[in-house]
């Protein structure tokens, strides 16, 4: 695993491009008075919030496993993603209403060629720490350095609207295209939180691999059944930047104890060498006994843990499941649209009305949340 120095400096690296462009952005703010810039600089504080968690997170979550947690601390990154999720979710909120209440209440602005410079110094210095910490996270499997990375990256966008924004201003003179660029990046920053955490509660619920890291251990799996091999009951999540793997290997009985550590050794080190970080557990039974297959085991097509006894598989559940996906996939199409509608109609109506629109956008949040949730966990995964 990477030790906790290697990963803790793109952790300082976050947080002196937050420290930077906050110190710009609220500079920027300061001499122009634009809300758009307002909001840039919130966001970027927002930023320096995260970045400062992740460098705690990170640290922590590259001890090394102990009695207390026997598979390590990798999980501590998605409570990290999870709480930088929120975090941006709130910063949305506070932009969307100060841009409302300049949107009501337009000022005149000042200096905005200083202002923008300043602004797209800031601009490049998150593009530049977004990129590398956003490679990083994919490198090393780190969810904290992922979404510090597309949090940066996201501000760059909102940056580069508030920029178009501030230029169409000097060119038309119209103030409330500030206030209305300004609720615009809080929606794209919704979109990205929400992301977040979705991903994080997937982590914490143990979610599966990849499908392409398990089609990996399929890969290695295939060249052994070759030799008579035969495996089942394959799981594998992720915690972190660690994986941990569990399998049944199903050998000839005959097999002697030190030939079957050492097949199972070789296996082991095979998946080590296309996933590193692995944690492997790795359990030897004989082809010839019934009991070998009267356990519970998970089946590609299962929805649940079925109880195998040998020749007779768990009952068909495919049709269900994509019934269950379809419901899932229209609950998150209807709930973008009750988001988006709702969020819109609470600006354009007053008092109580306001009130309502943004109770529909809480359901329609809720029914992106679920629906996502469903059909993530009702997700089909390669044959063991």
């Amino acid at each position: 695993m990477m030790g906790t120095f290697s990963l803790a400096r793109y952790g300082w690296l976050s947080v002196l491009a937050a420290v930077l462009t906050i110190g710009l952005k609220t500079q920027a703010y300061l001499m122009t008075g634009s809300v758009g810039l307002l909001s840039d600089a919130a966001e970027s504080l927002i930023n320096l919030i995260a970045a400062v968690t992740a460098l705690l997170v990170l640290s922590f979550a590259a001890r090394p496993a102990d009695a207390g947690h026997p598979f390590g601390h990798g999980k501590a990154e998605y409570f990290a993603s999870g709480l930088e999720g929120a975090l941006i979710l709130v910063a949305a909120a506070g932009i969307a209403w100060t841009a409302w209440e300049r949107f009501l209440n337009p000022e005149p602005l000042a200096k905005l060629d200083i202002g923008m410079i300043i602004a797209a110094g800031a601009a490049g210095i998150n593009l530049l720490a977004g990129w590398v910490l956003f490679r990083a996270g994919r490198k090393y499997g780190s969810i904290v350095l992922e979404a510090d990375g597309r949090h940066l990256l996201s501000d760059v966008w909102t940056t580069a609207a508030v920029l178009l924004a501030l230029g169409s201003i000097v060119l038309t003179g119209w103030l409330w295209l500030d206030p209305a660029i300004a609720l615009v990046a809080a929606l794209q920053i919704v979109w990205s939180g929400t992301g977040l955490i979705r991903r994080s509660i997937s982590g914490l619920l143990d979610a599966a691999i990849p499908s392409q890291e398990r089609a990996k251990i399929e890969n290695i799996f295939d060249r052994y059944r070759a030799q008579g091999i035969r495996f089942h009951d394959l799981r594998a999540r992720p915690a972190g930047m660690q994986r941990l793997v569990t399998v049944h290997v199903l050998v000839p009985g005959q097999l002697s104890v030190q030939a079957g550590h050492d097949l199972l050794e070789s296996i082991e080190r095979d998946i080590r060498g296309v996933l590193p970080n692995t944690m492997i557990v790795s359990h030897l039974e004989p082809l010839e006994d019934v009991a070998s297959f009267a356990h519970d085991t998970i089946k590609a097509d299962d929805v649940a843990v079925h109880r195998m006894d040998f020749g007779r598989p768990p009952p068909s559940t495919t049709e269900p499941i994509q019934k269950m996906k379809i419901f899932g996939g229209a609950a998150s199409v209807v709930g973008a649209w009750l988001l988006l509608a709702g969020g819109v109609t609470s600006m354009l109506l007053p008092g109580l009305s306001a009130d309502l629109a943004l109770g529909v956008s809480l359901v329609g949040l809720l029914l992106i949340l679920g629906g996502h949730w469903q059909r993530h966990h009702l997700k089909r995964t390669p044959p063991a």
